[in-house]
């Protein structure tokens, strides 16, 4: 295999200009900040702003990573759903911790969640299944998510059958279909710099507080 370094090289990286950002003003809790810099991603055009990559670790320690949509933000944290029987489903619940990541790359930034994942409400688990449109609900019910496949055509027929099912009983609700609320812990701020100057504001909870550290770049 050849390696990648000689087109690597030439590819730009952190060529937008974020906004004005004085870390000293910043709100005393992170939800606010996030808060601003995400309505700020989506008044700036950022493709997909509630993008997010979520990482777990498995039974021996080993990291994963995919990337999933912000479902909510709420006082207790991070919200996105998945089957609990999925991969991150069976990771979260042997071991309920995870980070998020956000990169904005047309704004030039970042932010990184730590912290404890807890389950939602089983009638807002339902609620949230039922508002998915009638293809995702049909892979949702039809598709042993992350387990090996013979062919696509078997996956087709599976989730076709599904959908079948669903039409003729739109109430049903996939029993593993989950809520998962990532807690936080501490939550950092990104904000790049063509010279690498990136400022850095981490925020660390403090039982009903919080306090701020700057961080080297």
């Amino acid at each position: 295999m050849r390696p990648l370094r000689d087109s690597l090289r030439p590819l730009k990286s952190l060529t937008s200009t974020p906004p004005s950002f004085d870390p000293s003003a910043a709100p005393d809790n992170p939800l606010e900040l996030f808060v601003r810099w995400f309505t700020h991603a989506v008044e700036a055009g950022q493709v997909e702003p509630h993008a997010m990559t979520l990482s777990t670790v498995d039974a021996d320690g080993v990291p994963d990573a995919r990337v999933l949509i912000l479902k909510d933000l709420t006082d207790d944290g991070w919200w996105f759903a998945s089957s609990s029987a999925s991969a991150k489903g069976v990771e979260l619940t042997a071991n309920p911790v995870a980070a998020l990541t956000f990169y904005w790359p047309g704004v030039g930034r970042s932010v990184r969640v730590r912290g404890t994942v807890t389950r939602g409400p089983e009638e807002d688990n339902a609620r949230d299944f039922s508002r998915r449109g009638l293809g995702a609900r049909a892979v949702a019910l039809g598709s042993p998510q992350s387990q090996p496949l013979v062919s696509h055509d078997e996956s087709e027929a599976a989730i076709e059958e599904a959908a079948r099912e669903l039409d003729a009983h739109p109430e049903l609700v996939s029993p593993t279909w989950t809520l998962w609320c990532v807690c936080p812990e501490s939550v950092e701020f990104w904000q790049s710099d063509a010279e690498r100057r990136h400022q850095r504001l981490r925020y660390s909870s403090q039982g009903q507080s919080w306090s701020t550290t700057l961080l080297w770049p």
